[in-house]
C-alpha cells in the first residue's frame, strides 16, 4: 500500500466501519475536499479505499489491543463516525463488536473529534404500534438491540462522548432491499402483514450523518427515518409487484420473538437539520431504483 501525504483540507474524518452506510458519507467528505480516513480488517478493502481517494487503517476493533492485528495508531480528528457492521461469518459477537471493540476504539483515539455513533431502531422491541421518538426508553428484545443500548451507554459516559446517537430505520437502497431474497424464493416472511415497518434510503442516511457533523449543537440523540411508517402487508405486496416476484407469504407467530411493530417519530432530526428527506416514499423510490 503506498504511503501518500493528505491533501490540505479544512475537514479531517475518520470512518470506523467504511461499508454500505459509511462509504456514500466518506464519498460525499471527499467531495468536500476534506481528508478521509478509513478503518477495515481486509487489505483488500484497504487498496480499494487508497484507490477512492481515502487514507486506510488496517486493523480490528475486536483483536486484542496488543495484538499484530489490533488498531493501528489513530490520526487525530475533527470527526469520527462508527458505522460498524455485524459480520455474522466472523467469530466476534454483538457485544464484542460494539461494546469492547468501541471502548477500545475510544480509548485510542486522540484529540476531541465530534463522535457520531450510529445505532438502529431496533433498540425498542414491539411497541404495539406505538410511536416511539427520542424520549422512549430503548426497550430491546434481541441481542443486537441490547449491545447497542450498552455501546450508547458507553459513548456517552466516555471522555469522547456524550457524542452523537444516530438510532436509523431499517437501511435500504441500490442492492439492498429488506427480504428481497425470501421474496424470490418464495420463503415465509416471519412478520405479522399488518405491524409497522419504518425506511430510511442510504443516500438519506449519509446526508444525515454529514449533516450532523456540520451542525453548530447537535443533541445526543436522534432517531432518524424517512418519516412515513408502512404497514408491512403495504411495503412486502409492493416490492413483490414492482420485483415481479409471487405475493408474500407470512408466519406471524414466528415475529412473536422478533418485536418491531412501532411508528418512529424522526421530525427532531429533520427540524434540526432544516430539511427532510429526499425520499420520503420507499416504494416509490424502489422504482426509481430498478
Amino acid at each position: 500500500m503506498t504511503e501518500r501525504s493528505p491533501p490540505t483540507s479544512s475537514r479531517r474524518r475518520l470512518i470506523i466501519g467504511c461499508g454500505y452506510l459509511g462509504k456514500r458519507v466518506a464519498t460525499r467528505w471527499l467531495a468536500a475536499g476534506d481528508t478521509v480516513y478509513a478503518t477495515t480488517r481486509s487489505q483488500d478493502h484497504a487498496d480499494q479505499f487508497e484507490a477512492m481517494g481515502l487514507h486506510p487503517l488496517l486493523g480490528d476493533v475486536t483483536a486484542a489491543a496488543n495484538a499484530a492485528e489490533g488498531l493501528p495508531e489513530l490520526p487525530t480528528v475533527d470527526t469520527a463516525l462508527w458505522a460498524v457492521g455485524f459480520d455474522r461469518t466472523a467469530a466476534a459477537s454483538y457485544e464484542d463488536v460494539h461494546v469492547t471493540g468501541l471502548q477500545r476504539l475510544l480509548d485510542r483515539l486522540p484529540g476531541q473529534p465530534r463522535f457520531i455513533f450510529i445505532s438502529s431502531t431496533g433498540v425498542w422491541g414491539d411497541g404495539s404500534g406505538g410511536l416511539v421518538n427520542e424520549t422512549t426508553p430503548p426497550t430491546p428484545a434481541r441481542e443486537a438491540g441490547r449491545a447497542l443500548v450498552a455501546a450508547e451507554a458507553l459513548l456517552q459516559a466516555h471522555r469522547h462522548g456524550p457524542g452523537v446517537i444516530l438510532r436509523l430505520a431499517g437501511l435500504y437502497g441500490p442492492d439492498r432491499l429488506p427480504r428481497l431474497a425470501d421474496l424470490q424464493a418464495g420463503r415465509s416472511l416471519p412478520a405479522d402483514p399488518a405491524s409497522w415497518l419504518n425506511l430510511l434510503h442510504i443516500d438519506d442516511a449519509a446526508a444525515v450523518a454529514c449533516g450532523v457533523a456540520e451542525l453548530p449543537a447537535p443533541r445526543p440523540l436522534y432517531v432518524v427515518s424517512d418519516g412515513s411508517p408502512i404497514r408491512r402487508r403495504d411495503w412486502y405486496e409492493g416490492l413483490s409487484r414492482i420485483t415481479g416476484n409471487p405475493p408474500p407469504a407470512w408466519d406471524p407467530a414466528a415475529s412473536q420473538s422478533r418485536g418491531g411493530d412501532k411508528r418512529v417519530d424522526s421530525r427532531l432530526i429533520w427540524t434540526d437539520l432544516g430539511r427532510g428527506p429526499d425520499q420520503s416514499d420507499a416504494l416509490q423510490a424502489v422504482q426509481q431504483l430498478l
